[in-house]
C-alpha cells in the first residue's frame, strides 16, 4: 500500500490531507483514484486512509484506523559518520535508515579527505534528506530519519556522550558488540554509533572518545570500507536488541 508522510496539521478530525509534490504523486504518478487505500504516517503513527478527492494540490482521505508503527525498532540509534568521499554517503544515509537508525549526523574527523564547508554541503543536505525520505517509504519506517548539518568531531564526542550507550567502531579494535549490555530491550535507549571515514580515526581522537567513556568496539578480523563498517554495525545492534 502506498505510504506518504504528513505533518500533524494535515490531521483534521477524522480527515487527513496529503499536499506538494505527494498530492501530484497520487494523482499523476500512481494513478490512484477515489475509494483507494494509502497508509499516512504522522510523528510514528500509521493512518490506513480512503482517498475522497484527488488534485494536484491536495488529497483528502478519510481516516479509517489509527496504530502505532510497527516496524520502529524499540532504541533510538543515532548514527555519527565521519564524512567519505564522493558520494558514499548517500548509500550510507539508505542503509542506515533501512535498518532503523532515527538520525544520521555526519561529522568532520582529522582523516577525512572530504571536507566540505557548511555552506557547500548545505547544498547537499536537501539530497540526502530526500533519499532518507525515500528509504524510509520503501521499508516500511513510521518516521522519517533526518541527516543534520555537519558537526566537529568535539561536538560528536559531547552529542555521544549523551547517549545511554555510546560506541566507537575502531579499526585497531575493542570489544565485541556482543559484550556490551543491551539491557532487556529497553524502551528509548538512545545508542550513539560513531564510524570513521576512509583510514578511520587518528589515535589521539580515539583516545579521546575512550578518555570520555565511549566505548571502542570491533567488527571483526578484516578492515572494512567506511560505507559497510555503518552496515555491519547497524545490522549486528538491531539483531542483538531485538529489533531485527
Amino acid at each position: 500500500m502506498p505510504r506518504f508522510f504528513i505533518g500533524s496539521e494535515n490531521i483534521c478530525g477524522e480527515e487527513a490531507f496529503v499536499t506538494g509534490a505527494d498530492a501530484v504523486h497520487i494523482g499523476r504518478s500512481l494513478r490512484m483514484r477515489l475509494g483507494d487505500e494509502i497508509t499516512l504516517c504522522c510523528e510514528g503513527r500509521e493512518y490506513s486512509c480512503k482517498l475522497l478527492s484527488i488534485s494536484d494540490t491536495v488529497c483528502r482521505c478519510e481516516i479509517r484506523s489509527c496504530a502505532e508503527g510497527e516496524s520502529e525498532p524499540d532504541i533510538a540509534l543515532t548514527l555519527f559518520q565521519a564524512v567519505p568521499k564522493s558520494d558514499k554517503l548517500e548509500l550510507i544515509v539508505q542503509k542506515a535508515v533501512e535498518l532503523g537508525a532515527c538520525g544520521i549526523c555526519p561529522v568532520l574527523t582529522g582523516r577525512c579527505v572530504s571536507r566540505p564547508d557548511e555552506k557547500s554541503f548545505r547544498k547537499k543536505l536537501d539530497r540526502l534528506n530526500k533519499i532518507a525520505l525515500e528509504a524510509a517509504k520503501q521499508c516500511g519506517r513510521s518516521i522519517v530519519p533526518t541527516v543534520s548539518e555537519i558537526i566537529s568531531f568535539d561536538e560528536c564526542v559531547k552529542r555521544l556522550c549523551e547517549k545511554d550507550i555510546p560506541i566507537i567502531c575502531y579499526e585497531k579494535g575493542g570489544k565485541n558488540l556482543r559484550e556490551i549490555n543491551w539491557g532487556d530491550r529497553m524502551a528509548n535507549m538512545s545508542v550513539g554509533v560513531l564510524v570513521g571515514s576512509e583510514g578511520g580515526f587518528e589515535p589521539s581522537e580515539a583516545e579521546k572518545c575512550i578518555s570520555a567513556g565511549i566505548i571502542p568496539v570491533g567488527l571483526g578480523s578484516r578492515i572494512l570500507r567506511c560505507e559497510t563498517a555503518p552496515i555491519a554495525a547497524l545490522s549486528i545492534i538491531m539483531n542483538l536488541t531485538g529489533n531485527m
